[in-house]
């Protein structure tokens, strides 16, 4: 497979893990955010809308979107399972995964933060104030969700990993580059630093990527 993906992409941070903890082999084709290569052409055919990750599979279907891929690689790689068996403790990873993935990250990325500061004209530190706002908030709803009713325990759910914890992972990631505080969150620190012990995470990360910038190693 082949992964159209950049570093500080949190969208494809979370695909690089599914890929990982289904023993996936892929390729990455890195496709720089800030430089605006996903505007490119070319890679424009792959995914119109101009954003990774995008996903070319083994038979050579495209797939857009963290969450259709996601769920594409648990349906077609079963094991290990990254939704619970249960229904309602299903229900209950699809919200964090939501929470996180609609309601936080669309709110920090490359083209909302260069919209705030470019086309409005705020400062980098009003820009600053926006994401930790949103970001804080997110956090502080999945904190909640993790403490209450004991369904979680190593994980988001239960002791083994599921979509909401590769959702989870890159925005306490994203938090840490942020420099936002994380002493109210935790539940969310344990379980990503529970996460980051398991190699199919860890080398997911964003500084073990090929195209991770040598000056920040």
């Amino acid at each position: 497979m082949k992964l159209f993906s950049y570093w500080r992409s949190l969208a494809a941070f979370r695909v690089r893990i599914a890929l990982n903890l289904k023993g996936q082999p892929f390729e990455v084709v890195s496709t720089d955010l800030i430089k605006g290569e996903q505007f490119d052409p070319e890679y424009l055919k792959i995914n119109p809308q101009g954003v990774v990750p995008a996903l070319i599979t083994d038979d050579g279907n495209t797939l857009t979107q963290s969450m259709a891929i996601l769920e594409y690689l648990d349906e077609t790689y079963p094991e290990p399972a990254l939704m619970p068996a249960d229904a309602m403790a299903r229900a209950r990873v699809r919200s964090l995964c939501m929470i996180l993935v609609a309601d936080m990250h669309p709110l920090v990325v490359p083209r909302i933060r260069k919209y705030i500061t470019q086309d409005l004209g705020h400062s980098e530190e009003e820009l600053g104030a926006w994401i930790g706002n949103w970001t804080k908030l997110g956090l502080a709803a999945i904190e909640t969700q993790l403490a209450e009713g004991g369904h979680s325990g190593k994980y988001c759910e239960g002791d083994s990993p599921t979509l909401a914890d590769l959702c989870l992972v890159p925005q306490v990631g994203a938090a840490m580059l942020f420099k936002i505080p994380l002493d109210d969150y935790p539940n969310c620190v344990r379980i990503f630093k529970t996460c980051m012990e398991n190699p199919a995470f860890f080398d997911a990360r964003p500084q073990a990527q090929p195209d991770f910038p040598e000056d920040m190693k």
